[in-house]
């Protein structure tokens, strides 16, 4: 039997087509038009269409047996009453609301009562506080409907207007105990349960649809999985459902993810709690990664990055990156604040300046592995993927800095990976999602001389973090 996966991420459109005969037979990553993505959104109709126009690509000839979708988490886009988008889609990067949530965060009481309820901070970056800012804005809230790109994607394949519970789980519009729409910020928002898509879980499939079957060059009626996260998929498709796995994923942004089996969520926001399709995961995200690498590449440097990489480990000294450029997510929530250098010194050049924002990165995430550590235990094993496992030198600089061995798949796309598995279970082929893994391909370890290097390193990037602090 062949499954067919298609997933529109941050910035690229996705298609796998997996044989349960001969494992993956095709894959293709291919990067949005500048028209479909741009500063934060996405044109839903011109994304929907390269995505399924990839997936027809792949299943040329093939007798596909079940579509699995995928996406990322946090998108938001308004439609009319015809389904026609009267918005473009807004991304977690599209960080226009900021004002408007610090004013909210003002009111503790309000701010610690919705982070309680949905295990999502008062934060730009969730959709919840996107269509609060659409209403403020004047938009008339009772007159669209609302989808995010993957049950947009859902919707054009099948004529059905549902999403997952993981995938809202992502929006701040859920109720993570409930797993029910969370009425108080519907109501505070202007809008009602009947303009959102109906909650399913990830197991119940619908129709493939005239129209979806002829975009995608297949037979109407092929049952169609809707999408769950991107990072819960991620958790997925690397056997990271037990506890004390942590998938590590750095890509456009990047995050860290462990299961539990229950909503665990602390005192004081610093990390958020999402579903996974079957259970809850605890993590951490950050807006800068490779976002932040392509940044300095593309203004600051013209080379490669195997080219920039090839005398990296010579530098022993760079500044300290505060890896900002499009607000902070975790562990302090201040969607306003900006990146910066600092420590700047005569001798420095392009080549430190590079590797200060590989470090950047990496101290901001080993800060939010420390708050998760706290909550969570620390995790026997942790599983590295994304953009980052291409440069030998930024994995092992991370290794270095978590002091931990870090994992790398077999397959990179670990997100497909996942939704492959899903689709597995579906067609009876895996009984416990829990008991499946794809192997590792290398183990990169730590090397104990650059210990106290990155722990002086770190003490320094956290002074000048609490230093230019906006709270």
């Amino acid at each position: 039997m062949q499954i067919l996966v298609l997933e529109s991420s941050t910035s690229n459109s996705k298609a796998l087509l997996y044989s349960t005969e001969a494992g993956v037979m095709d894959m293709a990553v291919v990067e949005y038009l500048p028209e479909n993505n741009s500063n934060g959104t996405q044109d839903a109709e011109g994304v929907f269409r390269q995505t399924a126009e990839l997936g027809r690509r792949l299943c040329e000839g093939h007798k596909i047996d079940l579509i699995v979708l995928g996406n990322a988490f946090h998108s938001v886009l308004l439609c009319d009453r015809n389904m026609k988008p009267v918005t473009r889609v807004y991304s977690w990067a599209w960080t226009e609301p900021s004002e408007l949530c610090n004013r909210l965060r003002e009111d503790k009481e309000y701010t610690l009562k919705y982070y309680k309820n949905t295990g999502c901070m008062v934060n730009a970056i969730y959709p919840a506080f996107k269509l609060l800012y659409f209403k403020e804005k004047g938009y008339p809230m009772r007159d669209y409907y609302i989808f995010g790109q993957g049950d947009y994607n859902t919707f054009r394949l099948t004529g059905q207007r549902i999403v997952t519970d993981c995938m809202v789980s992502g929006s701040g519009l859920l109720n993570i105990h409930t797993k029910k729409y969370y009425t108080d910020i519907l109501d505070q928002i202007g809008i009602t349960e009947d303009q959102l898509c109906r909650l399913v879980t990830y197991k119940e499939t619908v129709p493939l649809s005239k129209e979806g079957a002829e975009l995608l060059g297949l037979q109407t009626g092929i049952p169609v999985m809707p999408p769950c996260g991107d990072g819960a998929l991620n958790q997925v498709g690397v056997g990271a459902l037990k506890e004390g796995v942590m998938t590590f994923s750095v890509g456009t942004s990047a995050a860290l993810r462990l299961t539990t089996h229950k909503p665990l969520i602390p005192d004081e926001p610093s990390t958020w709690c999402y579903l996974s399709p079957v259970t809850w995961m605890s993590g951490a995200a950050t807006s800068g990664a490779c976002n932040s690498t392509d940044w300095y590449k593309e203004n600051f440097y013209n080379l490669s990055y195997s080219d920039i990489e090839k005398n990296s480990s010579d530098v022993k000294d760079t500044p300290i990156f505060l890896p900002f450029l499009f607000g902070e997510r975790c562990p302090g929530w201040q969607d306003e604040r900006k990146g910066a250098f600092v420590n700047i010194q005569p001798h420095h050049n392009n080549r430190d300046f590079y590797c200060a924002v590989q470090e950047g990165i990496l101290f901001n995430l080993y800060q939010c592995y420390k708050v998760l550590c706290r909550l969570n235990g620390t995790p026997g094993r942790i599983i590295l993927s994304g953009g980052i496992v291409h440069s030998v030198f930024w994995t092992q600089m991370c290794a270095d800095i978590f002091g931990a061995d870090m994992e790398i798949p077999e397959i990179g796309q670990s997100s497909l990976m996942g939704a492959v598995v899903l689709g597995l279970e579906k067609l009876g082929y895996i009984r416990d999602l829990n008991d499946f893994s794809f192997p590792v391909k290398r183990i990169v370890r730590p090397n104990p001389d650059k210990k106290e290097f990155y722990a002086r390193k770190f003490e320094e990037y956290m002074y000048w973090y609490n230093k230019l602090s906006s709270h």
